[in-house]
């Protein structure tokens, strides 16, 4: 079994969308791990989307992801990585596959409600990044 990060963003908590994307995970066929509600930290953000420092949407994707709470978790099931990212749909709503969670409840390319591991090495990372070794049952 192969695990996975996700991320409900602040948009979709505001819209008040976590328990129709919690049930989807589920729906999809995926465990889910472990989940926790998080404030991120201006400091965590940076640090989480470092890869992005000094591209010109950084500063707003910082803001953005500190303006409210989201809910963080490790995912699992067979081909976790791939499939959550199918599930998702593309990074732009408007480009994302109709029945997508971006697609169905994202705003912006930013504003897109979910975030997952492009890759089974940034799934590895990502969850220690927010998780103890504890956490993850």
């Amino acid at each position: 079994m192969e695990k996975t990060f996700a991320i409900v963003k602040p948009d979709a908590l505001e819209a008040r969308n976590a328990g129709k994307i919690l049930a989807r995970i589920e729906a999809e066929g995926f465990r889910i791990v472990t989940l926790k509600k998080h404030s991120i930290t201006k400091a965590e953000a940076e640090g989480f989307y470092a890869e992005h420092a000094g591209k010109g949407f950084f500063g707003s994707l910082v803001a953005y992801m500190t303006s409210g709470p989201v809910l963080v978790a490790v995912l699992e099931r067979e081909n976790a990585v791939a499939h959550w990212r199918a599930v998702m749909g593309a990074t732009n709503p408007a480009n994302a596959d109709p029945g997508t969670i971006r697609r169905e409840l994202g705003q912006s390319i930013e504003r897109n409600a979910v975030h997952g591991s492009a890759n089974p090495a940034d799934a590895a990372r990502e969850v220690t990044f927010f998780f103890s070794q504890a956490e993850i049952l």
